[in-house]
């Protein structure tokens, strides 16, 4: 999504994702959110397998960059460097050679650092949607495609919705003893996902599906904090999820002690975020949909889908 106080009407939107005046806002969002949260928003937890570091770095006033360090080379990739002095003091703290930048998608609070990484990084690749309009794509990516950084390597999966060429990344940790770690920029939030920008509900809802076929234990690393706004809301939906009452317990303390929620897991979103649970009754009981008949079972969730965001959306404006 786009950064706090960010415009939400469609005109506006324009202006942000499109025109120069979007890039001088997000300007003005870095200026300030160094200001107020001159250590960043959040405290975060590096997180290592053998041979891997993961470094998430808190940036603007609820984004997340990720540094993804190969640790026996030395060679590092960043996920989404909105705020380049944050992600260059990471860098130099853990002594990596930055060798990739993957962008998620174009809106600035995501790509915004690009430029002036590639200028302290002359060799680093951009990689990205060729039809997202990433600034500074040098590499760009398609559905399913593989690249490697050192001796790791991410599957770029093509997950449209929020922007019609939203990418997220998928990091396979398992020759380093780890799960897979799904880097999911505004797909996927703990238990949120993005706005429906440019795309439709049955767009998005099959990039959900592929992401959810990654499998239960994938750690879910996503582009913001947005954990207890989202929480707070699927609880209106469901009342008696147990499973979404004790992690709503869970992030209100994190929060309270300003430290991060990341990462959750796909088999733990399954069980309280709603944007994946189109298909659970409960829900459909709870926002008062049916299926209608001959209604084909996707089309349903699409429209139970389309429902959950329009509350959300409603949910954020109030």
């Amino acid at each position: 999504t786009l950064p706090v106080g960010a415009p939400y009407a469609p005109h506006r939107y324009s202006l942000y994702a499109r025109t120069r005046l979007g890039f001088l806002f997000y300007k003005r969002q870095v200026k300030k959110a160094r200001e107020r949260f001159p250590h960043g928003h959040s405290v975060s937890q590096p997180l290592g397998f053998h041979g891997v570091k993961i470094v998430p770095i808190p940036v603007l006033s609820n984004n997340y960059s990720y540094l993804i360090i190969d640790t026996d080379s030395g060679r590092a990739a960043v996920v989404d460097p909105s705020d380049p002095l944050a992600v260059q003091a990471a860098i130099e703290e853990e002594g990596v050679v930055l060798e990739a930048i993957l962008c998620t998608h174009k809106h600035w609070d995501h790509s915004g650092g690009n430029a002036a990484l590639l200028q302290q990084h002359s060799s680093c690749k951009v990689y990205g949607s060729a039809v997202d309009a990433i600034p500074e794509l040098t590499h760009p990516v398609g559905d399913r495609e593989k690249l490697s950084v050192g001796c790791l390597t991410f599957e770029a999966l093509a997950t449209p919705g929020h922007t019609v060429g939203h990418m997220v990344y998928v990091l396979d940790a398992g020759p380093f003893g780890g799960p897979p770690c799904l880097f999911s920029g505004d797909l996927l939030f703990l238990a949120g996902c993005g706005r429906l920008f440019e795309g439709s509900p049955e767009t998005m809802l099959a990039s959900l599906d592929a992401a959810v076929g990654l499998g239960e234990d994938t750690l879910l690393w996503p582009g913001h904090e947005y954990a207890l706004e989202c929480l707070s809301f699927a609880h209106l939906l469901e009342l008696d999820n147990p499973a979404l009452e004790q992690k709503l317990l869970w992030a209100t303390q994190q929060r309270q002690e300003k430290r991060s929620t990341c990462p959750s897991t796909l088999g733990e979103e399954r069980t309280y975020n709603p944007f994946l649970r189109t298909h659970r009754r409960e829900l459909h009981e709870a926002l008062g949909l049916q299926r209608g008949s001959g209604e084909h079972h996707d089309a349903f969730r699409a429209r139970v889908l389309r429902e959950v965001r329009r509350r959300k959306d409603l949910y954020k404006a109030t």
